[in-house]
């Protein structure tokens, strides 16, 4: 690993205040929209199931608009089944995550609803898909923010407050994320820059892998994952020093996060089966498509292995 330049906001080893924050949120700017690419399409969904719109953004003084926040759930919901947890776009610059949630419901979430109760939140963090951005307009990352009493991002408190009733009983969550070029490019130096700390960048995988909870690696549900993954893309190898972003493997294509106690989005629930995608779409082996499917497999990977275990 090697040091970054400094951030261009803020003085080196200082951390940021209210100024600093506001520079960086003027320089963000919409790229695309949450709305035409997002709640379009999860409004179609409402013939097959049920969408349910569990809270809202409101960032009209930060950045003129609210943002309503939406989980798709299984039409006939049946107690005796076990409940299964999606979420995606956590971190909204993460696109795949965002669509292969998506594409997951329009393709094959309803062969599945006759043995699980499905619940999928396809995008956590619209102000981050449109501008896409790591962090909300706060400057806060939502997936270190599922901490209990109060959680620091809104994205996360809401969520966290949506799947309440569930959060005891899930058999399974899957969140989907992307481990991308612009980490090191622009989202790495600029946290270092918000903590008043030194950048180390990390070797950024190329291909797919899994971050497991360590406190319940379950790594025979991380390993049918991957095998169900590699089959629409690569498996992304270790580094020479075994490890991926900075972290020892535990099986191929897999290592181990805290969930609850670094405040991670697959830390949210007391699930037995849990994990985190990383998919890599800066690789010159991957397409956008190729990138979705590969979530799609991960979803679909993880269900077979928790609903015949």
């Amino acid at each position: 690993m090697s040091e970054f330049s400094r951030y261009h906001i803020g003085t080196p080893g200082q951390p940021w205040g209210d100024s600093e924050k506001q520079q960086w949120l003027a320089e963000q700017t919409p790229k695309r929209s949450y709305f035409d690419d997002v709640v379009v399409r999860i409004e179609q969904l409402r013939e097959r199931f049920d969408v349910e719109q569990y809270g809202e953004l409101d960032y009209t003084s930060k950045v003129g608009r609210k943002y309503p926040l939406f989980l798709v759930k299984s039409k006939e919901w049946r107690t005796e089944l076990p409940t299964i947890l999606v979420t995606g776009g956590v971190h909204g610059y993460e696109t795949s995550g965002v669509h292969g949630a998506l594409r997951f419901l329009e393709t094959h979430a309803e062969y599945f609803q006759t043995r699980c109760n499905l619940l999928v939140a396809p995008c956590l963090s619209p102000w981050g898909y449109e501008t896409i951005n790591r962090w909300n307009p706060d400057a806060v990352d939502p997936n270190r923010s599922f901490v209990h009493p109060v959680a620091p991002a809104a994205e996360s408190g809401l969520l966290m407050q949506a799947v309440a009733d569930y959060a005891d009983n899930l058999l399974l969550h899957i969140d989907l994320h992307e481990t991308t070029d612009t980490d090191n490019s622009e989202f790495r130096p600029a946290l270092a820059a918000r903590e008043g700390t030194v950048n180390d960048n990390w070797n950024i995988p190329d291909g797919f892998y899994l971050v497991g909870d360590a406190k319940k690696p379950e790594l025979e549900f991380q390993k049918a994952i991957i095998t169900q993954v590699s089959q629409v893309t690569h498996i992304a190898d270790a580094d020479e020093d075994g490890k991926i972003i900075g972290v020892p493997l535990s099986e191929t294509g897999v290592i181990l996060y805290d969930g609850k106690g670094a405040g991670l989005c697959m830390g949210l629930s007391n699930a037995q089966y849990v994990t985190t995608t990383e998919v890599y779409p800066d690789s010159v082996n991957a397409t956008p498509e190729s990138c979705i499917q590969a979530q799609v497999a991960a979803v679909e990977g993880a269900l077979k292995f928790a609903l015949s275990a």
